[in-house]
């Protein structure tokens, strides 16, 4: 807490000394270039952002640029209301905005926050990740959209455009190295090829070693992870017969070939607590020490950044991503066209080690992949009336998309015995066996041994409870004989090519329509209808035939008779391990269809007043939509919310298909601002109120992925932890205040700052749907009254930039740093306390000599440059813990004896620096 106060303080002097952010930086088409008013298209009319009654940050070139940015990951130094990460897969990053976003590797979930480019809908955030070539801007739209562009997004929306052809030859190049074997290219060509044709050409290729090194037991390296090997081709045509009709060709190809994404350990202690609070750590944590026999290591400091894994179990990300799409802009005199047609085809392939440890338990196979086609056609009509009384706009928007998915969970050589011996452990405040034991269960040195023993002692237990002599026996054998089948699971049993899809079709009208009331008063409408239906299939494939025996033993009866305690309790244990996330041969015969449909009305209100020219001052009403789909994960396949008895205690059947439907995410945003400009200065102000229903949240629980409508409920909870519908409200509200400011205060010196104090908090009593009838999953236990992962309540941006002239021959100099501080923050969606990130600060820099006119360049760079460590994203080690109820402190006060499940985190980058040699002509 000193630490977020701090840089609280820290972030405060600096906007009070104006020395703040780089989005108003070299001011893209404004005319003035000491400006820091620029040209901003996020209203689908060019305008000054000045004038822009929403909220908007313009990020242009020359700022991400001077940041080191490749991809939309560096927005964060630069837009404090935004936070970017990766987690296991960069196919499906998260984004958030104003601490509202879409989280997790999930792809049946569409991002809350919208990413174009070049007006074209990436089906997911993880687009934004690949290499963007040459660009000339992007524009942070915060809040609601959906009446501009053509896809919804309730948090708000990426917008990036790309630079378009010239109609001049013109060139640049760069080359990049830095440490860790960095090497990036870049070039773009341009010119005209007659007087209404110009193309232009971009690409980039970058290499690096990874920023993880992997070693074996005994400390010595055997691989890295984390690696860089990838390129990214752009070509464009610009077709200009006449001044009135415009037509722009993209074409463009990523393919990455990478090893991503290794994480760290955080928290291997096993805690216990302590009378009046806090607690105290046992002399060993059970689930390690069963690790530790089967060849785990963990390290002191997670930032040495060394990683232990299964050997051929290598992380493996490889993508292939491309498409094209034509814009056409024909202005008829009174009105103006603009159609969009775009193909998209995005593929990743990401598979490898998946239990982030040195044990053999968990891995996805070689054959897993997802897969994005999708076809986007937009059509806007805009134009003026009653004699420019209306600045009009009308349009229409669909897409047809495809989504793929084989998603391959397999498990290793060691997963039989590290779930035999996770049981016999217990999941008391004292493990039934010492660490030896459990290394030595966890080789197989001992682990028939100690079954035996177990079979035996419940034996004894039961007997001693009254139990009949010949039912204890039986009831022991056959929780005996379950933990020898469980120990005994081929390494190799799991999904064989098991697909999922998901057929989507969207289609929307809307209008947006500003009218000008009086010359300095404007009153700005938006509507928009959209139709969504997402046609879902599955053909599960799985060779996990252990499971459909335990399921047809006696387990299952043992496990759902509460009078047998601890024996209870161990057979539901044997049966959630032997049919982890339902696998079973079972899963073989269903075939699983389902379809859902949904309409909805959208939009927006904003009354806007420039008593004078320099300052804008406007209020705004937006209500916004994302819509449903399905939790593309057989994990939660039968599981309510509302079981009397755990899904996979049985078989599924092809009515649990429905259990996976999540419902649309729907928001009310209401906001002020004010504007504030000068030539050389500008400030801009906004406070807001979010209040989200419905929104879909995604959390990894240890085992499986639970997505959940989160609502809140204006009464008292029901025993069943439910309430009425006429209760439900919000279950999400986001309020808070920004602050943007960017200065030329003398030549050649811009400094730019933000400042956003966001609180994104659910609200006290939460259930897990819009009818209040499903309870929130256990797993959430600790949302109500807190605030949403990711969203850090107060975060500062600085940067600065001076570009003095070295004497009379036209050379200057770079001198440039920008800053990101962020208060605390949880990185887990569970919001588990031992995922949580204390507030740090990140910069980066740049220094360098250019030549007349830049036409050549040196720079040298460093970003992260004082190599602060922190985490993108915490998250429970799968399977890594005694049992759900054990995992986290934060469960002590629900009376949990101990906890010890481990957390994997996915780190930040360390520090980077290099050199970059720049020309162009």
């Amino acid at each position: 807490m000193k630490k977020s106060l701090w840089l609280i303080s820290v972030g405060a002097v600096a906007l009070g000394s104006s020395v703040p952010v780089a989005w108003a930086q070299d001011g893209g088409t404004a005319v003035d270039p000491e400006s820091v008013n620029i040209i901003v298209t996020a209203t689908r009319r060019a305008s000054p952002l000045s004038d822009v009654p929403i909220a908007v940050s313009a990020v242009t070139a020359q700022a991400m640029q001077n940041s080191g940015a490749t991809d939309i990951r560096a927005l964060n130094q630069l837009a404090p209301s935004l936070l970017l990460s990766s987690t296991g897969t960069e196919a499906n990053a998260s984004a958030r905005i104003r601490g509202i976003g879409t989280v997790g590797d999930n792809p049946g979930l569409e991002s809350s926050v919208a990413v174009f480019i070049d007006g074209v809908y990436r089906s997911r955030t993880g687009a934004g990740l690949n290499e963007l070539g040459e660009i000339e801007r992007v524009e942070v739209l915060r809040g609601p959209q959906g009446t501009l562009f053509g896809r919804n997004a309730s948090a708000g929306l990426i917008n990036i455009i790309s630079k378009a052809p010239e109609f001049k030859l013109a060139g640049k190049a760069e080359i990049t190295y830095g440490n860790y074997d960095y090497w990036r290219l870049a070039g773009r060509i341009t010119g005209p090829i007659s007087d209404q044709l110009a193309l232009s050409l971009d690409g980039v290729w970058s290499r690096r070693d990874g920023f993880y090194d992997l070693v074996n037991a005994s400390g010595a390296k055997v691989g890295e992870t984390n690696d860089r090997d990838r390129y990214f081709l752009r070509g464009q045509a610009l077709f200009e017969p006449n001044d009135a009709l415009s037509i722009r060709l993209i074409g463009d190809y990523t393919h990455r070939d990478e090893s991503c994404c290794g994480a760290a350990y955080m928290e291997t202690r096993e805690r216990r607590p302590v009378a009046g609070g806090g607690y105290s750590t046992a002399p060993f944590n059970r689930i390690a020490a069963i690790l530790a026999g089967q060849g785990s290591v963990f390290a002191a400091d997670p930032y040495d950044r060394d990683l232990t894994i299964t050997a051929g179990r290598n992380y493996v990300s490889k993508l292939k991503d491309w498409g094209v799409s034509g814009e056409i802009n024909y202005d008829l005199g009174g009105a103006k066209l603009t159609s969009i047609t775009a193909y998209r085809d995005y593929k990743s392939q990401d598979y490898g080690d998946y239990d982030y440890s040195g044990a053999d338990l968990l891995y996805r196979d070689p054959n897993t992949y997802r897969q994005f086609r999708t076809f986007t056609q937009e059509l806007r009509a805009q134009g003026s009336a009653f004699n420019d009384v209306l600045d009009w706009l009308v349009g229409g928007y669909y897409a047809h998309e495809k989504l793929t998915l084989e998603d391959n969970i397999v498990f290793g050589a060691d997963y039989g015995r590290f779930a035999a011996c996770r049981l016999m452990a217990g999941a008391g405040v004292n493990s039934n066996l010492t660490a030896a034991q459990l290394a030595a269960c966890g080789s197989g040195l001992a682990t028939q041994a100690l079954i035996a023993g177990t079979q035996a002692q419940l034996n004894g237990g039961l007997v001693l409870a009254g139990v009949p002599a010949l039912q204890a026996g039986a009831i022991s054998t056959g929780l005996g004989n379950g933990l020898r089948a469980l120990a005994a699971i081929p390494s190799g049993t799991g999904d064989i090519a098991s697909l999922y899809h998901q057929k989507s079709e969207n289609w929307a009208l809307f209008t947006h329509n500003i009218i000008h009331i009086a010359k300095q008063l404007d009153l700005t409408l938006g509507l928009r209808y959209t139709h969504e239906s997402k046609r879902f299939s599955a053909d599960l494939n799985n060779n996990n035939a252990t499971c459909a025996a335990l399921q047809a033993s006696s387990l299952p009866a043992i496990a759902t008779n509460a009078q047998l305690g601890s024996a209870a309790a161990l057979a539901g244990g044997i049966l959630t391990l032997g049919c982890l996330g339902n696998g079973s041969t079972g899963l073989n015969a269903l075939d699983l269809n389902d379809k859902i449909s949904d309409g909805e009305f959208s939009g927006t209100a904003v009354l806007s007043w420039k008593p004078i020219d320099e300052l804008l001052v406007y209020g705004s009403y937006s209500k916004g939509y994302k819509a449903g789909g399905y939790n593309l994960d057989r994990f939660q396949l039968g599981s309510t919310g509302l079981n009397a008895v755990p899904a996979v205690f049985a078989p599924r059947t092809n009515a649990d298909v429905t259990s996976l439907r999540f419902a649309a995410e729907k928001v009310d945003a209401f906001e002020v601002g004010l504007k504030y400009t000068q030539p050389k200065w500008s400030a801009n102000i906004a406070a807001f109120r979010q209040e989200f229903k419905n929104f879909q949240l995604n959390t990894f629980n240890g085992t499986s992925f639970v997505v959940q409508n989160i609502n809140g409920c204006d009464g008292a909870l029901t025993a069943a932890r439910t309430c009425a519908g006429g209760d439900v409200g919000p279950g999400l509200i986001s309020q808070g205040v920004e602050l943007e400011l960017s200065a030329t205060p003398v030549r050649n010196v811009r400094v730019a700052g933000g400042f956003t104090y966001a609180r994104a908090k659910f609200a006290n009593r939460l259930v897990g749907s819009g009818d209040g009838t499903v309870p929130l999953d256990p797993a959430l236990f600790l949302l109500p009254g807190s605030i949403n992962s990711q969203a850090p309540e107060v975060v500062t941006t600085v940067s600065a930039s001076w570009t003095p002239s070295l004497g009379s021959n036209g050379l200057s100099a770079l001198f440039y740093i920008d800053g990101r501080m962020s208060s605390d923050f949880n990185t887990g969606s569970d919001l588990f306390p031992e995922k949580r990130q204390d507030g740090y600060a990140v910069f980066n820099a740049r220094v360098g000599i250019r030549g007349p006119q830049q036409r050549w360049a040196v720079e040298f760079w460093g970003q992260n440059i004082f190599n602060q460590d922190y985490s993108q994203v915490a998250f429970s080690s799968p399977l890594q813990s005694s049992s759900p109820s054990t995992s986290t402190t934060g469960q002590f006060a629900l009376g949990a004896p101990m906890a010890n499940q481990l957390i994997s985190a996915y780190l930040g980058d360390p520090r980077t620096y290099g050199i970059t040699l720049r020309g162009s002509f």
